[in-house]
């Protein structure tokens, strides 16, 4: 087994153990913001109607609910590797309604089980950096894009402000980790959590990332002082 295959077969058997602390966990650890972050991709979504939606990395599918009454998207598609995750995510979906437009199923975010040119839009929010190659992520995304179609990236960045960094970089590293394990009793998950948070490119460097991927117009947009950041590109 490759090194990388080593690192998606941990990662995975992680979320699969938090699965059911998943959420909640979420929710404390980011005040109840994270739902407002998921949500700000409504502003983004084109006024067109029917259009389908792919949601890499999609966990519980709390973006697909985000996006759920939405009268512009016609059919949701959410892939993960967990199969925990997307167990519970099913019932959600079905509790809120959004089964007959909602399809889950086990799927890797480096190759996506789609063919090329299959949806209008598609995200990951708080996933592509738990992949082992960010690029190659962004790629697929650019390959199962229609032409005009919309990537959205929802993911942590460092604040520019000085004196945010210094707070936020303080909570990842001496806060959010005891909070996770008191909730999750997994001490690697949330440590995992912030390491990977630090460690991942964002500004800039990720927008280039995108570029790179084949995006065009790709732009940047800070949320809750940039702790967040909503990163959009398009297909030509």
């Amino acid at each position: 087994m490759s090194e990388s295959e080593q690192v998606k077969k941990r990662v995975t058997e992680m979320f699969d153990q938090i699965s059911s602390v998943y959420d909640v966990t979420n929710k404390i650890i980011s005040f109840g913001t994270d739902k407002l972050w998921r949500k700000s991709l409504l502003k983004q979504i084109p006024l067109l109607e029917d259009q389908t939606l792919v949601d890499l990395a999609t966990g519980t599918g709390e973006q697909i609910l985000a996006l759920g009454n939405s009268p512009f998207i016609g059919k949701f598609y959410g892939f993960d590797l967990s199969t925990n995750m997307l167990l519970l995510g099913q019932k959600k979906i079905a509790r809120k309604g959004l089964k007959k437009k909602t399809l889950l199923q086990i799927g890797n975010a480096l190759s996506v089980p789609v063919a090329n040119e299959f949806c209008d839009l598609t995200s990951i929010s708080f996933g592509i950096r738990n992949t082992t190659e960010p690029l190659k992520c962004l790629s697929e995304m650019h390959r199962i894009l229609k032409s005009k179609g919309l990537c959205f990236i929802l993911e942590f960045s460092l604040p520019k402000s000085k004196i945010i960094r210094s707070l936020y970089l303080f909570y990842l590293r001496h806060i959010l980790p005891k909070i996770g394990y008191l909730i999750s009793k997994n001490r690697e998950a949330y440590s995992y959590l912030n390491k990977t948070i630090e460690s991942f490119p964002s500004g800039e460097a990720f927008l280039q990332m995108m570029k790179s991927a084949g995006f065009s117009s790709c732009k940047q947009i800070p949320l809750s002082f940039g702790i967040v950041s909503l990163y959009v590109g398009k297909k030509n």
